[in-house]
This record gives structure tokens, C-alpha cells and sequence, in this order.
């Protein structure tokens, strides 16, 4: 199957273009985020200090935005640009080797990263949750960096274990899956970090700072619960879908491979936190830390699992 080199060439250019669109519009939020409270007392006092409203024949200009709120909008505009160009490197990737560009770790994390911050853009909706971008494009740029350089391939076809139609469907659902997981491990991560600051010790330490620029604890727990039901459903499908490709592919549902048995590790792991999320007792930080165990599950398979350890799923490594 021939390549198209001029694709497969705009695809790594996109990706690239991408990781750097992301940085400017992290670099911008960082910058919403460092000036959110400064900006709020600035705003309350032009609000107090202006002319007053409903004198007749006397036009009343509003006070200006925030520059809060200005880099913000800015960060998010940015980031919709990004969102465009990883999706288009994708499809380009696609289309250069005319096959589903699923076919290693590179495109895998291409996807889940895609995945992660298109439902970030989904669920961040609103100023209250603008600054969790700040903490969300951190690990999605990790893992880019990374697939870019340690685990990078060039467009190519995939070996005949894959040449199946089940690789969109399978694939395609885990990796989605992952990228939705990532959001509720970061969420998560959040909660932890608002519950561990007491009343009234906001903006003591550096934890401090960082946490009293944060929705509140309650928020970031239905924020990473919410994600989850999400990602849950999709990643059981997947394991499930997964075993029967295994069953067509090596004449059985289960061998308990190194990478499925890890999958089916990381998905109870995670219905044990749906369980105790809804336990009175655990509902609150241990349930917390059961979803970040999960999120940690999911990364030690996509990479000790993938690149150490040797299976039936190790042509998904590094080729």
C-alpha cells in the first residue's frame, strides 16, 4: 500500500503546530489564571466608582472587561485553533496511509490526547471552570511531547494482526475512552488539592495559591464523576468489542494477555469508583483517590505495559 509523503508530511506539521498553539493558549491561561483575583477586586471598584445609571439623556459606558477575563477568552480562542489542527492531523494521517490511523502508540495518543481536550472544551464551559485548562493541557502536552519523540512513527502500513475492520471500532473506543478518563484524573486531582486546604487557609503556600483560584471542591467532585459515567461505559465497550476481535483474530475472548488483563484491571478500578462515589463514607476523598489509581492503571498500561512488558498486543508498541 503506497504512502502519500506530502500527507503524511502536512499531518506531523499539524501536530506539531498544534503542541505549539497549545502552549500559547496554556501560556495565556496561565496568565488569566495568575491575574483571576487581582482582577476581580479591580473590576468590583470600576463598578462601584462609576457614573450613575438612568440619569436621563446620559449614555453610560460600561466598565471594560477584565484583563482577567480578556486573556481568558484569548487562551480559550487559541485552544479552538489547536483542537482544529490536532483533528486535522489526524485525518491527514488517515488519508496518507489510507487506512484508520489507530495503528500504533504514536496515533493512539494522538487520539486520546484529541479526545481529551475536545471534551474539555465540552464540559469547561463558563468562567468558573476556564481555569481547569490550566491543569487539563499540562499532561494532554506530556503526552504529545512524548509521542512526538519516544514513541513517534512514520506513516506507514499497519502489520496484518491489524488489518481487520474491528481496529476502528476497538481502538477508536478505547482511545476515546482514555482521553475522557484523563479529564476525570485531573478533576480528581483537583478535588483532592481543594479539600486538602481548610476553610479560611486559601492563599497560604503555594497549594494555597493555587487552590483559591479553583471552583469549589463539590464542583470538581461532579465535574470528575460526570466525566467518568462517560469514559466508564466507553472503556468497558472497548474491552468488551476487544475480546471479541480477539476471539475472530486468536480463536478466543480472554487469555489474560499483559495489556487486555491490565485494561480489565484499570476498567474495575474504575467501577470501583462509581461504587463508592455512591457509598455514604467513601463518596468524598477516598473515592477521589480511587480515581486517580485508576487514571494511574491507565497510564502504566498505555506505557510499561505497551513498551516493557512482551505479549500478543506488543506490535502495538514502538512500530
Amino acid at each position: 500500500m503506497p504512502i502519500n509523503e506530502t500527507l503524511a508530511g502536512y499531518s506531523d506539521l499539524a501536530f506539531r503546530s498544534a503542541f505549539l498553539v497549545y502552549l500559547l493558549g496554556f501560556g495565556l491561561l496561565i496568565s488569566h489564571y495568575a491575574s483571576k483575583r487581582v482582577n476581580a477586586v479591580e473590576a468590583k471598584e470600576l463598578v462601584g466608582s462609576g457614573p450613575a445609571v438612568g440619569l436621563p439623556g446620559r449614555i453610560v459606558e460600561a466598565p471594560p472587561k477584565p484583563l482577567s477575563e480578556r486573556l481568558g477568552n484569548m487562551g480559550v480562542a487559541v485552544i479552538v485553533v489547536g483542537i482544529g489542527l490536532h483533528l486535522a492531523s489526524i485525518v491527514l494521517r488517515g488519508f496518507a496511509t489510507e487506512r484508520f490511523p489507530l495503528g500504533n502508540m504514536y496515533e493512539f495518543v494522538t487520539m486520546a490526547c484529541a479526545a481529551a481536550v475536545v471534551l474539555g472544551f465540552g464540559v469547561l464551559r463558563g468562567q468558573r471552570f476556564r481555569s481547569l485548562w490550566v491543569f487539563l493541557l499540562p499532561p494532554v502536552m506530556i503526552l504529545m511531547f512524548l509521542a512526538a519523540t519516544v514513541l513517534y512513527a512514520d506513516a506507514a502500513p499497519v502489520v496484518p494482526a491489524l488489518r481487520s475492520y474491528w481496529l476502528p471500532i476497538h481502538v477508536t473506543i478505547v482511545s476515546i475512552g482514555s482521553g475522557v478518563f484523563m479529564v476525570a484524573g485531573v478533576a480528581s486531582v483537583l478535588y483532592l488539592l481543594r479539600m486538602a486546604q481548610p476553610e479560611g487557609a486559601e492563599g497560604k503556600g503555594i497549594l494555597g495559591n493555587l487552590a483559591r483560584r479553583l471552583p469549589d471542591a463539590q464542583t470538581l467532585d461532579r465535574l470528575a464523576y460526570k466525566t467518568t459515567i462517560i469514559g466508564f461505559p466507553l472503556f468497558g465497550a472497548g474491552v468488551i468489542l476487544g475480546a471479541i476481535w480477539a476471539e475472530s483474530a486468536w480463536g478466543r475472548f480472554w487469555g489474560w494477555d499483559p495489556k487486555e488483563t491490565m485494561a480489565f484491571i484499570a476498567w474495575v478500578v474504575y467501577a470501583a469508583y462509581l461504587h463508592a462515589r455512591a457509598t455514604s463514607g467513601w463518596r468524598d476523598t477516598k473515592a477521589a483517590w480511587i480515581n486517580v489509581a485508576g487514571f494511574v492503571a491507565m497510564l502504566f498500561n498505555l506505557f510499561v505495559i505497551n513498551i516493557v512488558v512482551s505479549g500478543l498486543h506488543s506490535y502495538a508498541g514502538l512500530t
